[in-house]
């Protein structure tokens, strides 16, 4: 593939030989005898990079660096200059050149510095194309629900995002993310990032608990060469690689007392020291937490730093469970099928009437995660294009609480009360011991049994069927 090349040189023999050694190694070159004539001329082309002298008739190199800085800020610009006038090739590169070549030029090395400057470019493209994107999927719009706790939370996401927009500076405030695990705590993060004004910036992601706690200081802040043992190289830690953008700490409640105090210290003065380091290096970041432990309670019992607490929860939001949205969970479980419906060449599948009414009573105690990860084997295995009941495979004994006892008669209560207070029933049991004592009350008749227990006929006999119960021989009596 030819790559071009816009050549802004008035010395016509030099403009000549650099041209025709480029376009020997497969480049296409333009050249202009001035930065007027260059100028007009990228109204109507495009060039992968500029070369240009620094002495010009008219407008100069750094006059043109500095134009194109504002037409065109992801242009590469490469600055020729005479041996003695190396100072002015620098002060291009800070006015934004991307490298200077000293004349006599050695075009093997011009030839280099153009491979490097395009290899830059398209590392920079793809990141940008990653970022856009990541952009795309991780807005307020990927949360997706209809319900009273959904529109809520996308309320607050969204008058926290138009306040920060009206903020004079970019010392946005740190947030808490609050809720159970697998309700889409990070979902809530890169809404905030992606569609706040640190949008353009990277947003690095860290899970305190997913690595040992003598490790995490070196990951976060990163060290200098020598500082421990393995320390074989200087190394950035994740706060750095987040400067400008957006540093998300997931299971914060899994951080170490002696790096909550760590933690504070880059919260109130926005510096860093790395590991075996003296230097404090200064950044400029958002922090954004999260959480399923219960802080508060762990403020209390000296496990998690009180002034910590309070600085990370200026602005605190909290994450509804799956179960508590209602309709919400068939408009989430039709999304995940049409998902994986895609990704395993089944297009067509759609739940029973009985699986929806399963999908809808089950507590899923594990949230949008467990419902997410349930489906995709649901769809892998899926015969025909219809889900029935059976291959939902939800896990009854991990429920929070009995899916009946959601939509309970108020006659039930008492019963239910009984069971509550019994110490040595678990769940299931409380379950199983429900269910038989309504069908051997209505002589096992199910739709009677059903009726009274707010469920309908089918998801009853699958109860039956799930809890191994059956009908007692009446002969035996």
């Amino acid at each position: 593939m030819e790559h071009s090349i816009l050549l802004v040189e008035d010395d016509e023999i030099l403009a000549e030989n650099i041209q025709t050694y480029l376009e020997r190694k497969d480049f296409e070159v333009t050249v202009c005898h001035s930065a007027e004539d260059a100028l007009e001329q990228l109204g109507s082309f495009a060039p992968d990079v500029v070369l240009t002298d620094n002495s010009l008739p008219g407008m100069s190199g750094h006059d043109l660096i500095q134009k194109l800085r504002i037409s065109a800020p992801d242009l590469k610009v490469i600055m020729m200059t005479g041996y003695g006038n190396v100072e002015d090739a620098v002060v291009a590169m800070k006015e934004g050149a991307f490298h200077y070549v000293t004349k006599p030029v050695a075009l093997p090395e011009l030839k280099l510095l153009l491979d490097k400057a395009l290899a830059t470019d398209r590392m920079e493209r793809t990141l940008s194309f990653y970022q856009e994107r990541e952009a795309q999927k991780s807005g307020v719009q990927a949360l997706i629900g209809e319900s009273a706790p959904m529109a809520y939370l996308k309320g607050t996401i969204t008058q926290l995002l138009d306040a920060e927009r009206r903020m004079a500076n970019s010392d946005l405030p740190p947030v808490l993310v609050e809720g159970e695990t697998g309700t889409g705590k990070e979902l809530v993060a890169r809404a905030l990032h992606f569609d706040g004004p640190r949008a353009k910036g990277p947003f690095i992601e860290f899970n305190c608990a997913s690595i040992p706690s003598n490790l995490v200081e070196s990951e976060l802040f990163g060290h200098e060469k020598g500082a421990f043992t393995d320390a074989k190289e200087r190394r950035m830690g994740l706060v750095e690689a987040a400067d400008g953008g957006t540093l998300f700490l997931d299971e914060i409640g899994e951080m170490d007392l002696l790096l909550q105090a760590k933690l504070l210290k880059l919260l109130e003065d926005r510096t860093i020291r790395r590991v075996g380091s003296v230097k404090e290096r200064k950044v400029d970041l958002r922090v954004i937490s999260a959480t399923n432990c219960n802080l508060e309670q762990m403020v209390q019992q000296g496990k998690f730093r009180r002034d910590l607490f309070f600085r990370l929860r200026i602005i605190s939001i909290k994450v509804p469970r799956l179960y508590a949205r209602g309709a919400d969970i068939l408009l989430l479980a039709r999304h995940f099928l049409a998902l994986h419906g895609k990704r395993y060449g089944k297009p067509n599948l759609h739940f029973s009437d009985q699986a929806e009414d399963l999908l809808l009573s089950y507590s899923w105690p594990g949230n949008v995660r467990e419902l997410r990860n349930m489906l995709e084997q649901t769809v892998l295995l899926a015969q025909s294009d219809t889900i029935a009941v059976h291959q939902l495979n939800v896990c009854l004994s991990l429920m929070d609480e009995p899916p009946m006892f959601h939509h309970e008669p108020p006659h039930f209560s008492e019963q239910r009360a009984s069971f509550n207070g019994s110490d040595s029933m678990n769940l299931p049991e409380v379950e199983r011991d429900m269910v038989r004592k309504m069908l051997d009350k209505t002589d096992w008749n199910v739709t009677k049994s059903a009726r009274l227990l707010g469920l309908s006929r089918d998801m009853l006999r699958y109860r039956i069927e799930k809890l191994g119960l059956a009908r007692p021989d009446k002969r035996q009596w």
